[in-house]
C-alpha cells in the first residue's frame, strides 16, 4: 500500500495494491501498518461503519463535525467512481481554507484519511457509485454541520458541464464566511486534541 500526504495537514490519500486473475480481484482498502507510519498514531476506533450509494452527479457535503468531540473519517469508494473532496476548516491550522482531492474508485480502492476538523464532500461521476466510511463516531444531528460546496471563497474542484443534485440539505448550508461568523469552524489545536484524545 502507497501513502501520499495532500495538501491539507494531516490528510492522506493510501493506495492499495490490487490482486487480479482470471476469478476477478482482491484488494485491501486498510492496513494498519502503512496507517500508522503515514499519519503517525494508530487507527481511531471505530464506533460506525456507513455506505452511501449515489447517482452520477450527486454532490454530497461539504460536511464535518463540531468540535470537540470532532470526528474522523477513512473513506474509500467500492465501485463506481468519485471525485473525493477535502477542505481545511480549522481556525489557526497552515492549510486553513486549502482544498485538495483524490479519485477514488472501485477498481483501485483508493481511500483518503480525514481528520476531525477537516471538511469532507465528493461528487459521483458515474452511476451507482458505492462510497464507505468508516467513522470515530456515531451520527449526532446536534454535531453535524456543512458547507456551502460551491460557495465561491471555496473555489471547490468541482466538474463543470455535470448536472449536480445537492440535498436540501447542502443546498441550504452556509457559505465559509456565515459559518465563521456563527463561530461554527473548528479551531487547530481543538481538532488536534480531538485526535489525540481518540487514538491515543
Amino acid at each position: 500500500m502507497k501513502a501520499r500526504e495532500l495538501s491539507v495537514a494531516g490528510v492522506v490519500e493510501f493506495t492499495p495494491e490490487v490482486y487480479r486473475d482470471q476469478r476477478g480481484s482482491f484488494v485491501s482498502p486498510f492496513e494498519e501498518s502503512t496507517f500508522t507510519q503515514a499519519v503517525g498514531h494508530k487507527f481511531f476506533p471505530v464506533a460506525q461503519m456507513s455506505h452511501s450509494r449515489s447517482r452520477r452527479g450527486t454532490l454530497r457535503g461539504i460536511h464535518y463535525t463540531r468540535t470537540p468531540p470532532g470526528m474522523a473519517k477513512y473513506v474509500y469508494c467500492l465501485s463506481g467512481r468519485a471525485l473525493d473532496i477535502v477542505v481545511d476548516l480549522r481556525l489557526g491550522s497552515p492549510t486553513f481554507g486549502r482544498c485538495d482531492t483524490s479519485e477514488l474508485g472501485g477498481d483501485s480502492c483508493r481511500a483518503v484519511y480525514v481528520p476531525a476538523g477537516v471538511g469532507h464532500a465528493f461528487v459521483a461521476l458515474q452511476d451507482d457509485t458505492l462510497m464507505s466510511y468508516l467513522m470515530s463516531g456515531g451520527y449526532d444531528p446536534g454535531r453535524e454541520l456543512a458547507l456551502a460546496a460551491l460557495d465561491p471563497a471555496l473555489a471547490l474542484p468541482v466538474p463543470r458541464g455535470l448536472p449536480l443534485l445537492l440535498s436540501d440539505r447542502d443546498r441550504a448550508a452556509p457559505t465559509l464566511a456565515e459559518a465563521r461568523s456563527r463561530g461554527d469552524l473548528p479551531g487547530y489545536r481543538a481538532s488536534i486534541e480531538a485526535m489525540e484524545a481518540l487514538c491515543g
